[in-house]
C-alpha cells in the first residue's frame, strides 16, 4: 500500500497505466474517510489551454522513479466523470466516480462523504 506521506511526493509526476501509457500528472490525494488511507489520486488530463482532473483508483498502485502506475486502463480513466482545475469534488458526485470503476460507495454511519482531499 501507497502511504499517504508518500504519495504526496509525487505530486505533478507522471500518472501511467498498467502498460506504462502516460495518463496525465498527479493533483492531488484523496484518502478514504473512514480509515484516512489513500483511496484515489485526481490526475490532470486534457489539452494545454483545456485541462481537466479525472479521478483514478489508488488500489494496487505503484511508485516508479519518476512515476505512478495505477492498475487501471488509460481510456477508462480518462472517461471518468471529470472536476475542473479549480473545482472541488462535491459530494452528490462521488458515488457516480465509484461506480465508472465497478467499485461500492457507501457513506459514513451519518451520511459523511466518503473521500476528503489532502
Amino acid at each position: 500500500m501507497i502511504e499517504s506521506a508518500d504519495i504526496r511526493e509525487w505530486r505533478t509526476h507522471d500518472v501511467v497505466d498498467a502498460g506504462g501509457h502516460k495518463i496525465g500528472a498527479l493533483e492531488a490525494i484523496y484518502v478514504d474517510t473512514s480509515t484516512d488511507e489513500p483511496a484515489m489520486a485526481t490526475v490532470q488530463v486534457g489539452l494545454p489551454t483545456r485541462h481537466h482532473l479525472v479521478f483514478v483508483p489508488l488500489d494496487g498502485a505503484v511508485v516508479g522513479p519518476d512515476y505512478v502506475k495505477v492498475s487501471y486502463d488509460k481510456s477508462l480513466v480518462k472517461d471518468c466523470p471529470a472536476i475542473g482545475t479549480d473545482d472541488v469534488l462535491p459530494a452528490a458526485d462521488e458515488e457516480a466516480i465509484f461506480r465508472h470503476y465497478g467499485m461500492d460507495y457507501q457513506t459514513g454511519t451519518g451520511g459523511e462523504r466518503q473521500l476528503a482531499r489532502r
